[in-house]
């Protein structure tokens, strides 16, 4: 057989016309086109735990809190606690799509070696899968908006500007769960339990989401601030609620962004090393 007709050349043609800073969206094209079989599921999911969320507790926890403490922070309950949830909901889907889907991608369904195969590096592998994860982050974080504007979570409507800072706050979790993913190398289940457990867990509890930080001991405290989560949080509840402090915003971005480029530096070591060495 010819390489004009071979199958294998032809499906590596589309990659290589591409120019290089591109190259990445065949594989960001791979994951849209599985979400596409199983969409239907996930967006049911989307929906129901926002609703299930605001319902328990903002309406129903946050009818005792107003009672018994007038509020939090001189703000009804619900309007204090929902946009602490819309930051933590972008961990929650930013973690679910970073570690077992990665790892199947390289130990069980070997996608990423397949990809690999084609024109593509490790650098492409890596921004198309992450980019596929920021689609999903940001679509959890608009729908989490539209739900919780139906029950009058929202004082302000500069809540749209929070998007972008929860979804920063999503990726910085995405990055650095895609780096563990790569590392890990037999008992999937222990290492994930164990990142489930003893980092989404305390930090969804403890970074403000539920009850100031300033309620927490002093070393709590420090370990609060220095959460990628606490600064989602701060800045989503900034906006939500009408009360921005720009200049405390613009360093939430920055301290996202660092976070996000030293963790992207990270999962590229550890991809390569997985991957290619």
């Amino acid at each position: 057989m010819s390489t004009a007709t071979d199958p294998a050349v032809a499906a590596r043609e589309p990659a290589r016309a591409l120019p290089p800073r591109q190259r990445w969206r065949p594989a960001f094209e791979f994951w849209w086109v599985q979400y596409l079989r199983t969409w239907k599921g996930s967006v049911i999911s989307r929906f129901l735990m926002p609703v299930m969320f605001l319902v328990s507790m903002g309406l129903v926890l946050g009818d005792l809190v107003d009672e018994r403490a007038g509020g939090v922070e001189g703000l009804p309950y619900l309007q204090y606690v929902v946009p602490g949830i819309l930051a933590a909901q972008a961990m929650w889907v930013a973690m679910g799509e970073s570690t077992y889907s990665v790892y199947g991608a390289i130990r069980w369904n070997r996608q990423y070696h397949a990809m690999l195969a084609a024109p593509l590096t490790v650098r492409d592998v890596l921004l198309g899968h992450l980019a596929y994860v920021a689609l999903s982050v940001t679509f959890g974080t608009v729908v989490f908006v539209g739900v919780g504007a139906l029950f009058g979570s929202w004082s302000s409507p500069l809540v749209l500007l929070a998007v972008p800072f929860v979804v920063l706050t999503g990726m910085a979790f995405s990055v650095p769960c895609f780096a563990f993913a790569a590392q890990v190398k037999d008992n999937t289940d222990q290492g994930f339990a164990l990142l489930f457990r003893f980092v989404m867990t305390p930090l969804f509890l403890f970074s403000g989401t539920f009850f100031p930080v300033s309620q927490l001991p002093g070393p709590l405290q420090a370990v609060a601030y220095a959460t990628p989560l606490w600064h989602g949080v701060d800045a989503s509840r900034m906006l939500a609620t009408g009360r921005p402090d720009w200049a405390g915003l613009g360093l939430h971005g920055l301290y996202l962004l660092v976070v996000l480029t030293l963790a992207l530096w990270w999962a590229w070591r550890a991809f390569h090393r997985r991957l290619v060495v």
